[in-house]
């Protein structure tokens, strides 16, 4: 009768073994960061630059997997359905939390079926103003004046849902303004039109919106980051012109599928930490408006959570769907 119950027990236990071994001998194929975006933009950026410098760390070729579609609800979910080993991956953008309430039909969870293995970087976001725009100096100013003409004032956004619009829905919902949202297909059109005053006002990376501002044809109002940019000192953040609406920042990151192991994930965060170190990631970061960002996983997991509450009472509240 032991011998009987001993069989399974010994069969599991070999099992187990198995499974420890082969998660201590991590990686032992090629890795594949899915970026759920078309080639070039910033998330493919990081991507490419972990592709270059893991293979150094981990001792496998690590390739970048473009799944773009959706707002990248098609590569997220592929992502999400891979199996959990560690050889598949998920680089992302702050958009993958707002997606979870923007779109109520979603096959997959957004945030509850990936795990957080590391936060790459910040990319700041600036309000700006055409500077034709009447009062348009402060954010105090702009507040007034779509208070004195709600509806009137217009903003424009690369289309709804995208961090550009929560970031102003956000703002208008916390200081009572009311202005209109004019949703364009990508950030293109919409700088376009506002250099040309047919646009007020518009929430835009700092890399993109720099050379504008440099040149007088835009005008800085406030940086959405906790602190003021080296790039412009003299602007303030939201916070310190009197708007409580938090870091409004896009958030990069990789995430990995709901049951990876938690050894595979310590090992990937500290292979990624130590790329973000390295002065030409940096570089290549700065080029694209984005700033190293060195955290826990369990620190990144905090402001996915964090961020996913924050935009959903956003959404909620400005009645917002991208569908």
């Amino acid at each position: 009768m032991f011998a009987r119950w001993m069989k399974p027990l010994l069969a599991a236990a070999a099992l187990c073994t198995a499974a420890a071994s082969a998660f201590a001998a991590w990686p032992t194929q090629p890795i594949t960061l899915v970026v759920p975006y078309t080639p070039g933009t910033g998330i493919d950026l990081i991507a490419r630059q972990l592709s270059a410098h893991l293979p150094a760390a981990l001792g496998q070729p690590v390739v970048v997997d473009n799944v773009a579609g959706a707002s990248g609800n098609i590569g997220s979910e592929k992502a999400a359905r891979a199996k959990p080993d560690g050889y598949t991956l998920l680089v992302q953008v702050s958009t993958l939390v707002m997606n979870k309430s923007l779109y109520k039909n979603l096959s997959y969870d957004p945030v509850n079926d990936f795990v957080p293995v590391a936060q790459t970087s910040w990319g700041t976001l600036v309000l700006v103003a055409n500077p034709n725009v009447q009062k348009a100096q402060t954010v105090g100013d702009m507040v007034a004046a779509a208070k004195a003409k709600p509806g009137q004032l217009t903003y424009a956004t690369p289309g709804v849902g995208t961090p550009h619009h929560l970031a102003m829905a956000l703002l208008l919902q916390r200081s009572g303004a009311e202005m209109l949202q004019v949703p364009y297909k990508g950030t293109a059109g919409a700088v376009t039109d506002l250099l040309g005053g047919r646009i007020d006002y518009m929430f835009l990376p700092a890399h993109v919106a720099l050379q504008h501002i440099q040149a007088g044809k835009l005008k800085a109002i406030a940086a959405g980051s906790e602190k003021r940019l080296p790039q412009l000192p003299d602007v303030p953040t939201l916070a310190e012109a009197g708007v409580t609406t938090d870091n409004v920042d896009m958030w990069y990151g990789v995430l990995a599928p709901k049951g990876t192991p938690p050894d595979v994930i310590k090992k990937l965060h500290g292979a990624i930490d130590k790329i973000l170190e390295q002065p030409d990631v940096a570089k290549a970061f700065e080029a694209q408006g984005m700033v190293p960002a060195v955290s826990t996983s369990a620190e990144f997991g905090k402001l996915i959570s964090k961020d996913s509450q924050r935009w959903a009472d956003v959404v909620k509240k400005g009645n917002i769907t991208a569908e």
